[in-house]
């Protein structure tokens, strides 16, 4: 069984990491996953047994209690003894909604093994999937508990062997997703079976079972069909004596000891996707062997900036161990600092601890300002940084906000740094032609919730209604001769050419396989493996966003002076293109040649950041540019009876439909539709579906906008930015020798 220890005594077992499971829970919106996580937590003795399933323990934010939704990740220490043997688990309860998967993503890094919950009626839907992918893209192992199977009895009223094959219905889905996302190697290893890796119950009524312990307990379907059977007293009574009998925690614990990895176990073989340093090092060789005396190598997973203990880092440590004063290096920003606390999380307290062992999911705090996914190492050690964390969607949702007073634009300052430091999904930036502040988010819930978090810390602020962030791009790599940009003062002569990236360098670049902060070696060594020649692979010198600058000039003199000056100016053209301001998307710049004043005071950066962004803007021009508009992907699971008005309710928001798969009388709507027709959609399903209906939504992909509204949304974006409402033409930027 699970106990509550003293935090001195969970200090010890972290010296152990054969006994440690890190392990996260995963679901889709409402599947149960805080409902769970409190049963869970009351066998240790962290919560009371009569609190759990209704006091949502770590979901400690005011607005996740009103909203009954789970909005930032939370992790607690627990102890459960298996097998005669103590085992610490480091359990992260992570959010469901899909506006939130940020720190799914952020989580998932920290961790081994996985938790992925699934109602028993709804089944796998779009957010498990995508949960589920995030996990095995780190090499996570995962485990499957089916919830809400009390619905399967009261509501769908089915016999025990339809629940049976409910349940194989449900395993099916999960396997074909593991088959689809897993590691070739782990693809049959790593699949759900019943025998072993798959627990069900009712999170709410804490009753839980797996086949094992059905046996052992002498329980069986019809037991449970009959404890929801009879007058409600009788059945409250029944149900509690089920969930003395068969206690939720106790399968799922020891299922987390019995099949999830310790980091011993999971270290080696994670080693190689998370992180691309040399495993022959002796930070690489501490890594596999967990080895808390070697070189300390941490990765940032969760930040909090504190107003008492400044910027508070939790991670997982990974090699070495972190101690109170102990000298780091922060491996991506190239900065130095001191560890001035060591911290353990359980969950909304932050226990204050000698040190934190590899192995073992840790906090800090006393070091510079960092972002997620941020390495920690060892100090004057060379280390590599872990790879990037790739997010499954983009800030794609924007509005314009501005602090109601101006007399509090210093704390408007102090906020917005706060809130984009711990959320590295929110982007906030200002737009120079109209002045105004930008916050972009992942969709309309998250930014209600990021302006909440302003009101909280005492900033008033206005906020727009929501805007659509859109992309720019070209319809065709252009033809003609290189285009001519010619400084302010006429001295300094560069051409440009444009051409389109394909779509696996862009993806590339958005897992950060392509890099900006990659030497030039790394970077055109990756690129060489898309077929690119090896001179075009080495002159890639930057890459922003979603485009690379690629430098051909030959034999020309001063270059390498200039070239700094020459990305500043290639990063805002990309970043606010012509056609609408809006950022550029998959676009190669080629330069083609130069010439160069020999006096360094004509070619300073104000010479040649108009030479660059000019020509660029010119070549786009001429390429036919095109607008892009984002995407999401919509499920709704809806009765039969009710399908017509979801069809009705996408089509009017120019929705084109995938696929309708149908399941006794339940029918799955999958479809994808522009973010700019989805605002809304949320009322209007409540009320044309009497609320029968459960969906959700993700971002999909970039698309071109239809040619023929092309033109009217140009107009709109233009106007709402004070630009005239026509474009400039090619012309406008032209230079002629």
């Amino acid at each position: 069984m699970a106990r509550f220890r003293q935090n001195e005594e969970i200090v010890k077992l972290m010296e152990n990491p054969k006994i440690i499971r890190n392990t996260s829970i995963i679901a889709h919106v409402d599947h149960g996953k805080t409902t769970l996580s409190d049963s869970l937590l009351a066998h240790a003795g962290i919560i009371s047994a009569d609190a759990a399933g209704q006091k949502r323990f770590l979901d400690s934010y005011i607005l996740e209690k009103q909203r009954g939704v789970t909005i930032f990740a939370s992790n607690v220490s627990l102890v459960h003894t298996y097998e005669d043997t103590e085992h610490l688990i480091n359990l992260i309860d992570t959010p469901g909604h899909i506006d939130f998967s940020s720190a799914v993503t952020r989580s998932l890094r920290a961790v081994d093994g996985a938790l992925v919950v699934v109602d028993a009626v709804e089944g796998p839907m779009t957010q498990t999937e995508t949960v589920l992918m995030q996990a095995l893209k780190e090499r996570v192992r995962p485990l499957l508990f089916i919830n809400k199977v009390d619905r399967l009895i009261k509501e769908i009223k089915l016999s025990p062997q339809e629940i049976q094959k409910k349940f194989a219905k449900v395993l099916t889905k999960i396997n074909n997703l593991i088959e689809k996302h897993a590691p070739p190697e782990f693809k049959e290893a790593w699949k759900i079976k019943i025998e072993d890796t798959v627990a069900f119950g009712s999170a709410l009524h804490k009753w839980g079972l797996s086949l094992d312990y059905m046996r052992q307990k002498q329980i069986s379907f019809q037991d449970i069909i009959d404890a929801y059977t009879g007058e409600p007293d009788d059945v409250s009574a029944k149900i509690v004596e089920l969930s003395k009998k068969a206690p939720i925690p106790e399968p799922i614990l020891n299922m987390f000891c019995k099949h999830l990895p310790s980091p011993i176990v999971a270290q080696p073989y994670r080693q190689t996707k998370i992180w691309a340093g040399d495993v022959t090092s002796p930070v690489g060789v501490g890594m596999a062997k967990v080895d808390p005396k070697a070189p300390l190598l941490m990765c940032i997973s969760t930040i909090d900036v504190d107003p008492h203990s400044g910027t508070v880092a939790i991670g997982r440590i990974f090699s070495g161990t972190i101690t109170k004063g102990k000298e780091v290096q922060l491996v991506g920003s190239q900065r130095k600092g001191t560890i001035q606390q060591v911290f353990m999380s359980m969950a909304t307290d932050r226990v204050i601890v000698d040190k934190v062992p590899a192995g073992n999911i840790g906090g800090v705090s006393g070091l510079p300002v960092m972002r997620v996914g941020e390495t920690i190492g060892e100090a004057n050690c060379e280390i590599h940084s872990f790879e990037g964390l790739t997010y499954v969607s983009d800030p794609v949702v924007t509005v314009a906000v501005e602090p109601e007073n101006v007399k509090d634009l210093p704390l408007f300052d102090k906020v917005m740094h706060k809130l984009t430091t711990e959320d590295p999904c929110i982007r906030f930036v200002m737009n120079k032609e109209s002045g105004e502040f930008l916050l972009s988010g992942m969709g309309e819930l998250h930014l209600e919730i990021t302006a909440y978090r302003m009101q909280e810390a005492g900033l008033k602020v206005k906020l727009s209604k929501p805007i659509v962030i859109y992309r720019e791009t070209i319809n065709h790599d252009y033809k003609g001769p290189a285009v001519m940009g010619k400084s302010p003062n006429k001295h300094n002569k560069l051409w440009i050419t444009i051409e389109k990236l394909s779509e696996d360098i862009i993806e590339a670049i958005k897992s950060e396989k392509i890099t900006d902060l990659q030497n030039k070696d790394e970077r055109a060594k990756v690129l060489k493996t898309f077929g690119w020649s090896p001179d075009e692979a080495k002159g890639a010198v930057a890459v922003e966003e979603s485009n690379i600058l690629v430098n051909r000039i030959r034999g020309r003199q001063y270059v390498e002076e200039i070239i700094d000056h020459i990305k500043t100016g290639f990063r805002e053209a990309v970043h606010t293109s012509p056609l609408t301001r809006e950022p550029a998307h998959g676009l190669k710049i080629n330069l083609e040649d130069i010439t160069l004043h020999e006096d360094p005071v004509h070619r300073g950066p104000a010479q040649a950041i108009p030479m660059t962004w000019r020509p660029i803007y010119c070549v786009i021009l001429l390429s036919k540019p095109k607008l892009l508009e984002p995407l999401i992907n919509f499920e709704c699971n809806v009765p039969s009876n009710f399908v017509s008005s979801v069809l009705a309710t996408v089509n009017k928001r120019r929705g084109k439909i995938l696929d309708m798969p149908s399941e006794e009388d339940m029918i799955t709507v999958k479809a994808e539709m522009p973010v700019s027709e989805s605002f809304g959609i949320a009322d209007e399903l409540r009320s044309s579906t009497e609320g029968r209906a459960f969906w959700a939504t993700q971002f999909s992909r970039w698309a071109p906008v239809p040619e023929q509204l092309q033109e009217e949304i140009v107009k709109e974006i233009r106007e709402r930015k004070g630009l005239p409402p026509v474009p400039p033409k090619p012309e406008e930027y032209f230079e002629s020798e």
